[in-house]
């Protein structure tokens, strides 16, 4: 049965129709997504909240392109994704989605800015130009005194906000991250997700998350439940907290 509750698509960044995903157990067959149908709009940000098994990791990684559906249609930024082969996704990968990831995945001996700069390298970008971008968003996300520092010299909230300024990297249209603050005390993880509201207002990012209080920061909330999208909120958001900037504690 179809669980779709889809937005109007004529300007969506992001359209998925009747989208599942099968498993098999053995005899078992296991619904990760089940019937999906949505549309996300260009620039805002959207979280993805529901219990453990929800579907919340399998509905970012077929956005993503990282894995494709079983069934139904998924089209980002105007482009299908389901035809396309594995090259393909590759460089959509790469041109359109940003990713962050809960274990901040940095390469260990490479520095803050070699980090951020690696996906540029990937993307054919010139030495120079990569230099001077990945400066620009380091210094944009509090860490312009870090460009040097390898991961282990960072702490947890300052390697998430590398990880973000990677993400930025090749400026494509979509952010998509995945528990970015499972790994961050209560106060750091508000800090990002202040980031990643910030960077909201001139791109799309969807943030899958088990932090309700959190996710009342985004402008919309896609609540799944075994597979299916139950409900689609809008929100109010948080009343402004005083928070310190990135940058402004070792801490963070």
């Amino acid at each position: 049965m179809s669980s779709q509750i889809v937005t109007d698509a004529r300007s969506a960044l992001i359209e998925l129709r009747d989208v599942a995903k099968i498993y098999r157990k053995g005899r078992e067959e296991v619904r990760a997504l089940d019937g999906i149908g949505l549309a996300v709009a260009e620039k805002g940000m959207v979280a993805i909240v529901g219990p453990s098994g929800s579907g919340k990791s399998s509905l970012l990684h077929i956005i993503g392109a990282m894995d494709r559906p079983t069934r139904g249609e998924v089209i980002v930024a105007g482009e299908p994704l389901n035809a396309r082969p594995e090259a393909g996704l590759t460089s959509f990968r790469r041109k359109t989605v940003g990713f962050v990831f809960q274990s901040f995945n940095l390469i260990p001996n490479l520095s803050a800015l070699e980090n951020v700069m690696l996906p540029m390298e990937f993307d054919g970008v010139a030495g120079d130009e990569r230099r001077r971008r990945a400066n620009r968003l380091l210094d944009r996300v509090g860490l312009a005194a870090r460009l040097g520092h390898r991961p282990r010299e960072l702490s947890g909230g300052e390697q998430q906000r590398v990880a973000i300024a990677r993400a930025l990297a090749n400026n494509p249209p979509l952010i998509l991250a995945d528990e970015p603050t499972g790994n961050l005390d209560s106060r750091t993880g508000q800090m990002i997700y202040e980031l990643l509201k910030e960077i909201a207002g001139e791109r799309t990012v969807l943030v899958v998350t088990h932090a309700e209080g959190l996710a009342q920061m985004a402008d919309r909330i896609l609540h799944l439940k075994d597979g299916k999208l139950v409900a689609d909120d809008p929100s109010q958001g948080l009343k402004k907290q005083p928070v310190d900037r990135p940058g402004t504690t070792g801490s963070a």
